[in-house]
């Protein structure tokens, strides 16, 4: 799985493309995650899904309400301030939808987190996330 703790970015796909959309200059690569994720078909893939997650996060950041786990990518915060992208009602209710297919079954995430011993730390995170994003 390549994960190195249960974190929204505590992984090898969610850090590259958190490492991809900070390249960038706007949310697109995020609108362009959040859809797939939403149009994967029946099953949904992991490294997907850690996107998806990792995109949930940078929404969060976009309102201006960053998560503790945003907070500490410096790098993400010092490009939110530089390139002040525009996020909207809109694409918070896509990520949370994004969300509720990682956490549903039928994703290859949920059951690779299934088999370990921080399942429940895992998805009270994504849990934790889906919530802020809905305020």
């Amino acid at each position: 799985m390549g994960a190195w703790g249960t974190g929204s970015f505590d992984d090898d796909d969610a850090a590259d493309f958190l490492s991809d959309v900070m390249a960038g200059a706007d949310l697109g690569p995020v609108r362009e995650v959040l859809a797939a994720a939403l149009d994967a078909g029946e099953y949904l893939e992991a490294p997907d899904a850690s996107q998806a997650i990792a995109a949930a996060e940078i929404v969060m950041a976009a309102l201006g309400r960053p998560t503790d786990a945003a907070q500490q990518e410096d790098e993400l915060m010092e490009w939110i301030a530089r390139v002040k992208p525009s996020a909207d009602a809109a694409l918070a209710s896509q990520a949370v939808k994004a969300l509720d297919r990682i956490l549903a079954p039928n994703s290859e995430l949920r059951e690779l987190w299934e088999e370990t011993e921080e399942f429940a730390e895992w998805q009270a995170t994504v849990v934790a996330l889906r919530s802020q994003l809905q305020v």
